[in-house]
């Protein structure tokens, strides 16, 4: 059974920096395919980023392309979301999911098997 745990999340000012880590225990996340999404009050989940297994497909929403980077690290099971020139309106509950059993990069939720229990990120104006 994989477990992942999120960390980084906190308040920061418009136009600053956060980084996101998302940890996983239990089994190796080299064979996962990982992404981020994120959920605000009274919204969808949306997704934000995604990563292949190698880290050579990498996928974001428009929203954040150019200012979000998504990197992984298999050697430390981990993956990441560096955050840079933070809005407003990426304020969310962002979690990290994980999907074991396909190679593409997806931004369907349901097709993500493993989920974090989430990180807040506040960004105020």
């Amino acid at each position: 059974q994989v477990q992942l745990v999120e960390s980084g999340g906190g308040l920061v000012q418009a136009g600053g920096s956060m980084r996101l880590s998302c940890a996983a225990s239990g089994r190796t996340f080299k064979t996962s395919v990982v992404a981020w999404f994120r959920l605000a009050p009274g919204k969808e989940r949306e997704f934000v980023a995604g990563i292949s297994r190698s880290g050579g497909v990498r996928n974001y929403a428009d929203s954040v392309k150019g200012r979000f980077t998504i990197s992984r690290d298999n050697a430390k099971n981990t993956v990441y979301l560096q955050m840079n020139n933070l809005k407003p309106e990426d304020t969310a509950v962002y979690y990290c999911a994980a999907d074991f059993h396909f190679s593409g990069v997806t931004t369907t939720p349901s097709v993500y098997d493993t989920w974090g229990q989430g990180t807040q990120v506040t960004v105020s104006s």
